[in-house]
């Protein structure tokens, strides 16, 4: 790989990370003074009963602590690629094209949901921070079903995406089936998102696995997808500055549903489209999110069988804290979980 492309793919990863680290003393300072949490502490389980354990463990911490910390991530990211395009337009310096990773083939899709997602998971917080709730669930998953159609509808009509690639295997072809497949993708990452209740987790979790993607485009020969996934990692790693426990902000829905959606979208450009396999490898680059999912639907299908709760707690992030772990152990764990997955998920793919 030539010097040129590390810095094409890496220099907006660069940009997004400075812009991220710049603008969070003033989005600080607003959060706080603002006193954007939630009025009111706790949360309600499934089943409609109230979360003891879980408002034991976060009740105080969550009327303390700002939302709002994912517009790090995505205004570092949206401003980072608009600032190389503007300037390459400006100047009409080629050097300066190559820096601007917006192309329709690679990344129109995905810097769309993150920009969708983020809206509405803005939208989200501030009913939160009111007092009024935050936008129903299934609001929210309607926004993200919808999302999903519209995505899987241009993969399939738009770029004749019609399978997926199953490593060692060649493509699974699947015909209109490929549009319910996204949308059950889409949906099931979307679900993972709850992974966002300690602090630093989700940064530091979706960092690996938009590097592992970004680590897959380059060797697809994607390089305004590597650079995308590269910047994404730059405003995850901007938020961690400020979010290494104790957290100075969470996440929260306007961090979250953007990535999720995007996730996805990046695993189906990196599949079939480009000859490589990355929608097969996404369960083991997001481990922690399947496992995430997985504890939630297993504790309420243990719950209905046997009448009591296998774990302390759901999501699992939470029980391994209700078990006597503490959070910073459960975060550093998760991210050495995380980099695991990730670099067998890219050597899957490579090898598949």
């Amino acid at each position: 790989m030539s010097i040129a492309i590390l810095i094409v793919i890496f220099g907006p990863a660069v940009a997004a990370f400075a812009l991220g680290i710049a603008m969070t003393p003033a989005l600080t300072h607003f959060l706080y003074s603002r006193k954007m949490w939630k009025k009111k502490g706790g949360k309600i389980a499934l089943d409609g009963s109230t979360a003891e354990v879980f408002n034991t463990l976060h009740t105080e911490k969550e009327v303390g602590t700002p939302r709002f910390g994912g517009i790090i991530v995505w205004a570092s990211v949206l401003a980072s690629a608009a600032f190389f395009f503007a300037l390459a337009a400006a100047t009409g310096y080629t050097a300066l094209w190559d820096l601007s990773f917006i192309s329709r083939g690679e990344t129109w899709l995905p810097l769309a949901t993150l920009a969708l997602g983020a809206a509405v998971g803005l939208i989200d917080d501030l009913y939160e921070v009111r007092g009024v709730g935050g936008l129903r669930l299934r609001m929210r998953l309607i926004i993200v079903g919808v999302t999903a159609l519209f995505c899987a509808w241009w993969f399939y009509s738009k770029l004749g995406v019609t399978g997926v690639s199953i490593p060692f295997d060649g493509v699974l072809e699947l015909g209109v089936l490929f549009i319910p497949l996204f949308m059950l993708v889409a949906l099931s990452v979307y679900a993972g998102g709850v992974i966002d209740g300690i602090d630093g987790l989700a940064g530091g979790v979706f960092a690996a696995m938009f590097a592992a993607y970004g680590g897959i485009a380059i060797t697809n020969g994607q390089i305004d997808l590597a650079a995308f996934c590269a910047t994404v990692v730059g405003g995850l790693l901007a938020f961690l500055w400020f979010n290494i426990p104790p957290a100075r902000f969470y996440l929260s829905e306007t961090g979250t549903m953007g990535l999720t959606l995007t996730l996805t979208v990046v695993a189906f450009l990196s599949d079939t489209l480009s000859d490589g396999v990355g929608v097969l490898v996404l369960p083991i680059i997001a481990l922690p999110l399947v496992a995430t999912v997985g504890s939630v639907l297993l504790q309420i299908v243990w719950k209905k069988v046997f009448g009591k709760k296998l774990l302390r707690i759901s999501p699992l992030h939470h029980h391994f804290e209700a078990i006597g772990w503490p959070a910073y152990k459960v975060t550093m764990r998760y991210w050495i979980v995380s980099v695991m997955c990730a670099i067998m998920g890219v050597s899957i793919s490579l090898l598949g």
